[in-house]
């Protein structure tokens, strides 16, 4: 069985506190059965939604096959600038 990713653990526990204080308001009960009933409700409610987040975060984008690479190589920056390139090779660099 694979483990929950970060992102199922959060969806699930933010789905379980956020659903029993809504149903706990709304309902409006003080006695110990309808509390237990609503928090079983609202555990049952956070595995649901935990287990319905995607668990690999890829699309259906991602997995398809990636762009074929060009046949040349791409300039140098020699060849872009013609003799210029020539004449500052063995110089130092002034860029840090």
């Amino acid at each position: 069985m694979p483990r929950p990713t970060a992102a199922q653990l959060a969806y699930g526990t933010a789905t379980v506190v956020c659903s029993t204080l809504a149903m706990l308001l709304l309902s409006g009960t003080t006695a110990g059965l309808g509390i237990a009933v609503i928090g079983i409700a609202a555990l049952g409610l956070g595995l649901l939604v935990a287990l319905t987040v995607p668990a690999n975060g890829r699309t259906a984008t991602a997995r398809t096959a990636p762009a074929p690479r060009p046949a040349t190589p791409p300039a140098t920056s020699a060849q872009r600038s013609g003799p210029r390139a020539e004449a500052r090779i063995g110089q130092p660099s002034l860029r840090r």
